[in-house]
């Protein structure tokens, strides 16, 4: 059927049953429509086949051409120039003319932009050229041979920033983790190569001229965190030389920036929880930066206020990871416990918005070990018992980010730290809570104990039944995963309080314990075996304090 026969077509209508006063006047409408039809058809074909040709079919393929359209489709292979060595060589050497041409007419005409604006295209086109080099990741060596590298690096201080933010996206395409790990040969030299240049420096300076209002320049600044992302993925170990270079103090200044919340804060937050995460000497330096009270100014906001949307919960939560991480130094505590942390997360888990779950942890590592005594006395005068023993009592429901496991870990380990740590009234005061409502929270200890007894038993049924070959540190360890940890700090706790508070409370727990088939020396074995593997943290004389405490408790128990 050709296009003439399309447009005169028309389907039959359906018969329609008369009106008796339509009866006289039907014919004559429809001789007219036929005619008005024959007219139309006429006109069309004059326009559409002009002396009466006939417009070609549509061609047809055959068998053999769809077999070779599915192939191609399937491998999505194409026929184009594979960059080999020799195209990359001239895609380099091209770049570097460009670039030394551009110079050349900024140095000779500074004042006429007229004159040296065709050379800055032509690099900016060479620099677009030079992205399909990121499909290679085996010609990174080359690149470094060349030093394509250094002379990228160098034009990240070029005039025109749009020729910097151009290089940026570049190397943030060359860097990509996925890229990288396609060629590991190829990986090591650019990053290295990166890394003896002292890219994350250069970066920074030209992050200080960027403004993110302008919607290049905050691509750019995004990229920028991109690049430092990727090379500290996969080398760890440069997370210190980029925070050297000044990139945890630039992280710090963007988080205060009096902005509404975009991509880049959040990408911002994400790279402080990586430089800070297992670097110790980052830890400190963020605490010098005053990277405390930073973070505790940025994160009052949520006191009573929940994020507005996904991406603002994560950056809410890499905040409260960075400073779980920073806490882990002794120095960060009392800048922590000076900056009034403490009262800021006792408020936020008062207020029961989601900042609730993040001030539970940070709360968790600010009392924690031996470096949390002060801060533990601290939070008994503040009334931190009367916020934490409701959450200890009662997980809640509503707006918890953390499972019902991992709240309850939080909370036991921070009464055990109170216990461990507070001393003369305020472990009075601690200790007279569990007397309080006819021993309701010995009875919820009790209740936690078998909880988490059952759940180490189905961790050894498991193990048991997988039967892997894994020594005795490795069974341990999944034993820990698997509720031991919690166990400990519930069954620590109740030698605590059995042992320092009154006659009542251990009758109320051996009654509990005969009740439901438990007994104390289940308890007794848990803190030996506790007592055995107290771990790394601290200082060697502390731990052999610890477990001398520990062995106590359990023989008066």
């Amino acid at each position: 059927m050709d296009v003439g026969e399309l447009l005169a077509f028309k389907p039959v209508p359906t018969p329609k049953r008369p009106n008796d006063d339509d009866s006289d006047d039907s014919d004559q409408e429809s001789a007219r429509a036929y005619k008005m039809r024959k007219m139309a058809k006429t006109k069309v074909d004059q326009i559409i086949k002009p002396n009466s040709t006939v417009l070609p079919k549509e061609p047809t393929i055959t068998d053999k051409e769809r077999e070779e359209i599915l192939r191609f489709v399937e491998t999505e292979a194409t026929e184009g120039e594979v960059l080999d060595e020799t195209a990359v060589k001239k895609m380099v050497l091209n770049f570097e003319k460009k670039a030394l041409k551009n110079r050349e007419m900024r140095i000779k005409f500074p004042d006429q932009p007229e004159k040296f604006m065709e050379s800055e295209i032509d690099l900016s086109e060479v620099l677009q050229e030079l992205s399909a080099v990121a499909t290679v990741p085996d010609q990174y060596p080359l690149l470094v041979e060349l030093k394509c590298i250094n002379s990228l690096l160098e034009l990240l201080s070029h005039d025109n920033t749009d020729i910097s933010t151009q290089v940026v996206h570049l190397l943030q395409e060359l860097t990509d983790v996925d890229i990288l790990n396609e060629s590991e040969e190829g990986a090591e030299e650019l990053v290295a190569a990166l890394a003896e240049a002292s890219a994350p420096s250069l970066l920074l300076h030209n992050l200080a001229r960027l403004d993110e209002q302008v919607p290049a320049e905050r691509d750019a600044v995004h990229d920028t965190l991109g690049i430092i992302e990727n090379i500290t993925e996969f080398r760890p170990e440069l997370c210190l030389e980029v925070a050297k270079q000044g990139f945890l103090q630039w992280i710090l200044k963007r988080l205060k920036f009096k902005l509404a919340f975009d991509a880049n804060k959040l990408y911002a937050t994400e790279i402080l929880s990586i430089l800070v995460q297992n670097h110790p000497d980052n830890r400190r330096l963020l605490g010098e930066l005053d990277g405390i009270d930073v973070l505790l100014q940025q994160l009052a906001f949520y006191k009573r206020h929940d994020p507005a949307s996904a991406e603002e919960q994560e950056a809410m939560e890499n905040m409260f990871d960075s400073l779980c991480c920073a806490l882990m130094e002794p120095a960060n505590r009392d800048r922590f416990l000076r900056g009034e942390g403490l009262q800021l997360m006792n408020l936020m888990l008062r207020e029961k918005k989601m900042s609730r779950n993040g001030s539970l942890k940070v709360l968790d590592h600010a009392l924690a070990g031996p470096d949390g005594r002060d801060n533990c006395n601290k939070f008994v005068d503040i009334l931190g018992l009367r916020t934490v023993f409701p959450l200890f009592m009662k997980t809640p429901k509503r707006k918890r980010i953390l499972t019902v496991d991992q709240h309850e870990e939080h909370v036991v380990s921070i009464i055990s730290s109170m216990l461990r740590n507070c001393q003369g009234s305020q472990r009075q005061r601690l200790l007279a809570k569990f007397t309080e409502n006819d021993l309701e929270k010995v009875d919820r200890l009790l209740e936690l104990h078998f909880k988490y007894m059952d759940k180490v038993d189905r961790a050894e049924k498991e193990m048991e039944q997988e039967a892997e070959d894994l020594d005795d540190d490795a069974q341990y360890l999944k034993r820990l995963s698997g509720g031991l940890f919690t166990l400990q700090l519930i069954d620590r706790i109740i030698l605590e309080v059995c042992t320092a508070g009154p006659p009542t409370v251990k009758q109320r727990v051996q009654r509990v314990l005969s009740l439901r088939g438990g007994s104390l020396k289940i308890i007794r074995h848990v803190m030996r075996e506790y007592a055995g593997n107290l771990g790394d943290a601290g200082s060697e004389e502390w731990r052999a304090q610890e477990q001398q405490h520990i062995l106590q408790l359990v023989d008066k128990f």
